[in-house]
């Protein structure tokens, strides 16, 4: 019998892969746009590059639920992943072969995008088929850490070094990335490449016919999940909002240049590898309703200090407090979920609070823009100081054992 104490070796497969597929979106983070401003000077084209990566999450996110919960999770983590390493060589060549045009780009960018909603969706439905259920925060802690050190600190600059050696190179090397990360997930055991089976608790009968929204349906009729969702949402675009003008902040208050900046965002992702580590010792010591209340108030409450305190190494403490206190938020968040929706569900329900969270993190970016454009660049940390009240006790109160459908993970 295999130690409880040890994810696993199926686990840590799963997660080479999702470390390599991570990689290689760390490496189209910094091409993408590098791309884009070599082929165009219009600022709209190269915006639509970046939104064109984002936006399947809202168009094609419950779709993409639907079929987590209706397909075997090895088999779409195969499928999603095949097809972006089609489309990646499609965009190799013709960049390679001085054929792209920003219009291809984008539509490179979308269906690359398509295939990661698809990725990101069938891969949380797969972590508690993989470990034991008192190790989920563990797992999700392992797998946000991959995350960080993919997407924020080797990808990108790996992606940047790629493009100065040849502009097509970074695409080839991110499909090479997915090949092999195809691979490691074909290895994993049959069981993922099956549906998963619905749990027979006390939750309502779940069947194929309940459809894409069947997930967001679920959701608002649970108080308690329904709450968290909506606090972290807002937490979320609270963080986008004053994030979305720091580099001007940084610029005109703390006098940083580029590399500086840059500087800083790595030292900030050192916080969040650290927090993704600390989770599930956090949620074992002081459990999932302080944890998940505390970590609130610190991710959109610590930035206020910069409305007050515009030095350097305020905004260190800031950025590294808050990038691990972020972390730490969705392991617990994630972990929720997976314990209290039914199995047959979870993609659904991950798809239903993923569009959520992207919407309000998307109004949080322009409401950051437009509170330092008619307030001052200090109001949006303001903003998020407020937000961070107004979630923690929010939450504190929706979460207590009295309220129907709040104790069961939240001891």
């Amino acid at each position: 019998m295999r130690d409880r104490n040890s994810l696993g070796r199926p686990f840590w497969t799963f997660w080479s892969a999702a470390a390599l597929a991570n990689l290689g979106d760390g490496i189209r983070v910094a091409a993408f746009p590098l791309l884009a401003a070599a082929l165009t000077d219009d600022p709209l084209a190269v915006g639509a590059v970046a939104a064109a990566q984002f936006l399947p999450w809202l168009v094609a996110g419950l779709l993409a639920g639907a079929l987590a919960d209706r397909r075997g999770a090895r088999t779409l983590l195969a499928a999603a992943d095949t097809c972006r390493v089609v489309v990646l060589a499609a965009l190799a060549t013709t960049v390679a072969l001085g054929w792209a045009t920003i219009a291809l780009v984008v539509a490179a960018a979308f269906l690359l995008g398509v295939g990661e909603t698809i990725r990101d969706t069938a891969a949380q439905t797969a972590v508690p088929r993989l470990v034991h259920d008192d190790q989920l925060e563990k797992a999700n802690g392992r797998l946000v850490a991959g995350e960080i050190v993919g997407n924020e600190f080797v990808g990108p600059p790996v992606g940047a070094l790629l493009f100065v050696m040849g502009a097509a190179i970074p695409f080839a090397v991110n499909g090479a990335t997915l090949a092999l990360a195809v691979m490691l997930v074909l290895s994993l055991p049959l069981t993922l490449a099956h549906r998963a089976v619905p749990d027979t608790s006390d939750a309502p009968p779940v069947t194929d016919g309940d459809g894409a929204l069947a997930g967001l349906r679920w959701l608002i009729r649970q108080p308690m999940l329904r709450t968290l969702v909506l606090v972290t949402a807002a937490v979320a675009a609270a963080d986008t909002a004053w994030f979305a003008i720091f580099v001007l902040y940084a610029r005109d208050a703390l006098g940083l240049g580029a590399f500086g900046f840059g500087l800083l965002l790595a030292t900030g992702a050192a916080g969040g590898l650290v927090g993704s580590f600390a989770a599930d010792r956090l949620v074992a010591r002081f459990h999932h309703r302080t944890v998940l209340t505390w970590s609130m108030a610190v991710t959109a409450g610590v930035p206020a200090l910069l409305a007050v305190a515009g030095h350097r190494a305020v905004a260190v403490v800031v950025v590294v407090t808050t990038s691990a206190a972020f972390a730490v938020l969705n392991v617990a968040a994630l972990s929720v979920r997976q314990r209290l929706v039914p199995g047959g569900l979870l993609g659904r329900v991950v798809a239903a609070a993923r569009l959520v969270t992207y919407s309000c993190t998307a109004l949080g970016a322009l409401a950051g823009g437009a509170l330092a454009a008619g307030a001052g660049i200090e109001a949006p940390f303001v903003f998020s100081g407020i937000v961070a009240v107004t979630a923690a006790v929010a939450w504190w109160i929706a979460s207590r054992p009295t309220n129907p459908g709040s104790a069961l993970a939240l001891q």
